[in-house]
């Protein structure tokens, strides 16, 4: 059963009030169903399944709707129930299982409906007999508040699970765009390149059909050997002076009797290739192979800056997944010398698709030795506090990523400029499932993650908030011998 305060509903009863009685448990059903009451006294185990309410249920029957007072504790003698969340966590309770209102729970009503998958018998116990109970089977008592204490650390722990799992969800999602981008370029360059090699070699052809004189060949070998080196890297140009050298080049194309002067002018400009370079090319190159040769020298140089698209790509993706080896910490051992900026480093890495418009300002102190630490752990923190930042921003605004010594400890500042948190809030910024955020945009964990790692590594967690600034302020102790101011 799902532990949360429910908001009171106008329903008077629950469906379960509703149903029609079936035969009543007997003390034997009872002992060998449910495994907290096989040890009963005869007599305690005759009062309590003479106070109980059985039902029997066909499969597709409710016993429950979302809402419903939570008005009795159930014991599932046969069969079970099952319910779905809104946020897609799915509760089961088979046989043996004591769930609904337990004594002492604060759940008031049922927050999602349980319908009935196979033939199900239930015994149910109103919560008006809880006092009783209490006082008539006061060890029974005790095991179902240690049954309800289980319950809240079963779905607090699935539900810190689901956050993780929503958070790993996410950071996949922009994983794959990010990797997709490169990935992408690498393919399309590579379609390109494939296409300019079989000009490229197709020119080479005619030439060396035509008979194209050994001066002309060694010529054009040099100036393919050297071009990138002499071309340079190619800074962008605007679109009026980009416009003027491509009607330069098409027109000394032209007058060449070069055919597509206007297509092939486009990727010679790209390639860095002046006026100054074609007239070169018309001295050394007799008038009747200029045409294949330039298709030749247009096919070579794109071949070149299409190998240099390939290998950024490349190199792109490389970077991506060193930094998801490193968040990970993967293949490392869990407790190690942990370097806080390159921590921070790749997390930014990781969530660069959700910056896109965030202004980032590093004020590092890479003076700042080691922690002993559990670095997959600390990048949790990093990546909660930046998700939080750039939300509380929607998306635009300034985040400052700060680090410097406090004492014995490395502090880590993460201060955004978004609206702040309001005062009322601010007492609660910590505590578990409490969020800020509209409903089904947060579980309320991320910030209590924050707080317990740092605990678990014997450091603090704190905030400071005001319209357009809120820091987050996290420290770590240095580790052991490591110089202290």
């Amino acid at each position: 059963m799902i532990e949360t305060e429910q908001i009171e509903t106008p329903t008077a009863e629950s469906a379960l009030s509703r149903l029609p009685n079936a035969p009543p448990p007997t003390t034997t059903e009872l002992r060998s169903s449910i495994a907290i009451f096989e040890d009963l006294p005869e007599e305690d185990l005759a009062w309590l399944a003479s106070q109980m309410k059985a039902v029997d249920l066909p499969p597709g029957a409710v016993s429950n709707y979302a809402g419903d007072p939570a008005d009795y504790m159930i014991a599932v003698l046969r069969g079970e129930l099952r319910a779905e969340r809104d946020d897609g966590g799915v509760y089961v309770a088979r046989a043996g299982r004591v769930t609904g209102m337990l004594p002492f729970s604060r759940l008031t009503s049922f927050p999602a409906t349980f319908r009935v998958f196979q033939p199900t018998r239930l015994a149910a116990l109103h919560k008006t007999h809880f006092q009783e109970l209490g006082l008539r089977l006061p060890h029974l008592q005790e095991r179902l508040v240690n049954l309800l204490a289980d319950r809240i650390r079963e779905n607090a722990a699935a539900d810190k699970q689901r956050e993780k799992m929503m958070a790993l969800g996410k950071l996949s999602a922009g994983l794959a765009h990010e990797l997709n981008n490169p990935a992408a370029a690498a393919r399309r360059a590579a379609d390109m390149m494939r296409k300019a090699i079989y000009s490229a070699r197709a020119a080479i052809l005619k030439l060396d059909r035509g008979g194209l004189p050994l001066e002309s060949r060694v010529f054009l070998a040099q100036m393919e050997c050297d071009w990138e080196r002499k071309a340079g890297p190619q800074t962008p140009l605007d679109s009026l002076e980009r416009s003027d050298r491509e009607d330069e080049t098409a027109e000394w194309l032209a007058r060449h009797n070069v055919a597509n002067g206007y297509e092939m002018a486009a990727s010679l400009v790209d390639l860095g290739c002046t006026k100054d370079v074609l007239e070169s090319v018309a001295e050394h190159v007799p008038a009747q192979f200029l045409e294949d040769v330039m298709v030749r020298l247009s096919a070579s140089f794109t071949i070149f800056r299409l190998a240099d698209e390939i290998g950024n790509s490349m190199a792109r993706i490389s970077e991506l997944v060193q930094a998801i080896k490193e968040y990970s910490y993967m293949d490392q051992m869990p407790e190690q010398e942990v370097d806080i900026h390159r921590g921070l480093e790749n997390t930014l890495i990781m969530l660069r698709h959700k910056m896109k418009s965030i202004e980032i300002v590093r004020d590092y102190d890479r003076s700042l030795p080691t922690v002993c630490a559990r670095g997959g752990e600390l990048n949790q923190i990093w990546t909660n506090l930046i998700i939080n930042a750039v939300e509380a921003m929607h998306g635009k605004g300034k985040l400052i990523i700060r680090t410097k010594r406090d004492g014995r400890c490395a502090c880590v500042e993460v201060i955004d400029s978004g609206p702040g948190i309001p005062p009322e809030m601010q007492t609660r910024i910590f505590e578990p499932f409490f969020t800020t955020k509209p409903v089904g945009e947060g579980t309320g964990l991320g910030l209590d993650l924050v707080y317990r790692i740092a605990k678990n590594h014997s450091g603090n967690a704190s905030f400071e908030s005001r319209p357009g600034e809120t820091r987050f302020t996290v420290r770590i102790p240095f580790s052991a011998g490591a110089p202290i101011p």
